[in-house]
């Protein structure tokens, strides 16, 4: 009889999904796990200095990997995510961040989709394939400093729709 087993898949992700958290924690904030993953791993929610929760969360979706495509000088990393997940993301209003750890050095990337995206000039999400492969800057680590701008993303976002939405339309 064969019990189910522990891959080495299940276990990096967590330490991607983990390596994430911790640095959220640091920065006072917190972290919600998804169950049910459909494209978005984590929502990471903010507080104020009075440790009040801030509205919105930005959105983070993980991926770990022990064999990353780095660039030969290793300045970037090539990572091909799906169309599916892209499209949902791309109609995502509040931000999107991608991580990709890289689990031999304990490090991970990350990349504001949304923004990635606005800045391509050729790109033409419906005449893509199955899937699109983008470049993580490796100068963008996961680290505190990192997080926090997550949350001046948030807070970018919500400031452009202050006063516009109505929700009796």
């Amino acid at each position: 009889m064969t019990k189910k087993r522990r891959t080495r898949e299940h276990v990096i992700s967590d330490l991607a999904v983990n390596h994430v958290e911790r640095q959220a924690l640091l920065c006072g904030y917190s972290v919600e796990r998804i169950s049910f993953d459909y494209g978005i791993d984590l929502n990471l929610y903010t507080y104020n200095q009075n440790g009040e929760i801030e509205n919105g969360c930005v959105y983070i979706q993980v991926k770990a990997t022990d064999n990353p495509k780095y660039s030969m000088h290793k300045s970037f990393i090539s990572f091909s995510i799906d169309k599916a997940d892209l499209e949902s993301w791309l109609d995502e209003p509040l931000p999107v961040v991608l991580i990709v750890y890289d689990a031999q050095i304990d490090k991970a990337y990350w990349i504001y989709i949304q923004r990635y995206f606005e800045a391509l000039t050729e790109f033409n999400l419906e005449t893509l394939g199955k899937t699109y492969t983008i470049r993580l800057d490796t100068n963008q680590v996961i680290n505190e400093e990192a997080v926090r701008k997550f949350a001046s993303f948030k807070e970018n976002v919500l400031a452009q729709v202050e006063g516009v939405i109505r929700h009796n339309a």
